[in-house]
């Protein structure tokens, strides 16, 4: 079995997987691979990476502990300087009564990436 990055001070490891040999009768049960990866659903295919990475991220969809649920927001990527942490510029229009029109506005929303999406 392939180790994860351990670039932190804690163990990384993904926790619903037993990564020590399980002996039955005094014989060695042969296992397959030690990764947990999962289909979220919802028409997304689960990227390469998540599948034969070696990365442990407790956040992502696809090898953590969370789920996909609510509102899918879209928007452009404004910032990749934060570790596994991207900002997200959505770009919409208000309207001004007064002038019967439109002005740009956007905001600014942090969202976690995994590192599948690299």
């Amino acid at each position: 079995i392939i180790m994860a990055d351990q670039t932190e001070k804690a163990y990384q490891k993904q926790p619903t997987i037993f990564q020590n040999k399980k002996v039955v009768g005094g014989v060695a049960i042969k296992r397959k691979d030690g990764r947990f990866v999962r289909n979220v659903g919802l028409g997304f295919k689960t990227p390469r990476e998540a599948v034969d990475g070696t990365y442990i991220d407790k956040k992502c969809p696809f090898t953590g502990n969370v789920s996909i649920r609510g509102r899918l927001l879209t928007g452009v990527v404004a910032s990749m300087k934060m570790k596994r942490t991207i900002v997200i510029r959505r770009d919409y229009l208000h309207y001004i009564k007064k002038y019967n029109r439109f002005e740009k506005r956007h905001k600014n929303l942090s969202a976690h990436m995994s590192p599948c999406f690299r």
